[in-house]
C-alpha cells in the first residue's frame, strides 16, 4: 500500500483524523454552500467508500446465488411482497428496465425454479409473477448476504454506534427527491 492509500485510509476512517478538503477546494469554495457543503461532500465520499468500495457485497451475492446481481434484485423485488404478485409491467418500472430484457431475466429466474409467472386473473393480456418456496429462500439468503454490516462498523464502540445509528435513521427518513 503506497503512503498516499494509506493516508486517505486514516483520513476517511473512524476515530483518525477528519479527510481534507479536494485539492483546490477549501472551506467555501466548490458548490457555493461553504464549510457545510465541504463537510456534507466529505462525509458523502466516505459513506460511498465505505459501501461501494470496500464492502461491495454484489459480486458476493451474485457468486453465492450463482446469477448476475441484476436477477437478484429482481428476485428480492419479487419475494418482498409474497402475498401480493407483481405485473410484469410495473416490476419493470421499479427495476428502471425494459419489458423485454425483463421477460429473459424472468424466464431465468422461472428456469431455476425460483418465480413462476401466471396471466393476471383480470386482465388477460398482462401476466403475473411471484416467487416460489425456493425463490423466496433465494431472496432471503441474498438478504442476509447485503445486511451484514462490513468490520469497520461492527468495531465501532457503542456509543458511537449509537451515535451513527441516530444519524442514519435521520437521513434514511429524510423526504426523497424527486
Amino acid at each position: 500500500m503506497t503512503s498516499a492509500t494509506a493516508d486517505r485510509r486514516e483520513a476517511g476512517s473512524p476515530g483518525g483524523p477528519p479527510a481534507e478538503p479536494a485539492a483546490g477546494r477549501g472551506a467555501g469554495q466548490g458548490t457555493g454552500q461553504g464549510a457545510e457543503q465541504t463537510a456534507a461532500e466529505r462525509v458523502w465520499g466516505n459513506l460511498r467508500s465505505l459501501v461501494l468500495e470496500h464492502n461491495e457485497r454484489r459480486k458476493e451475492v451474485a457468486d453465492a446465488l450463482g446469477m448476475s446481481f441484476f436477477r437478484v434484485k429482481a428476485l428480492r423485488r419479487i419475494a418482498k411482497h409474497p402475498e401480493q404478485p407483481y405485473r410484469m409491467s410495473e416490476l419493470a418500472a421499479e427495476l428502471a428496465c425494459d419489458r423485454p430484457y425483463l421477460t429473459l431475466v424472468v424466464d431465468d429466474l422461472e428456469e431455476r425454479g425460483l418465480v413462476r409467472r401466471t396471466p393476471h386473473p383480470e386482465d388477460r393480456r398482462a401476466k403475473i409473477v411471484s416467487a416460489t418456496a425456493a425463490g423466496l429462500a433465494a431472496a432471503a439468503r441474498a438478504n442476509a448476504i447485503l445486511g451484514t454490516p462490513p468490520p469497520a462498523l461492527l468495531a465501532l464502540p457503542p456509543d458511537d454506534l449509537a451515535v451513527l445509528d441516530r444519524i442514519t435513521a435521520g437521513l434514511a427518513s429524510y423526504p426523497q427527491e424527486s
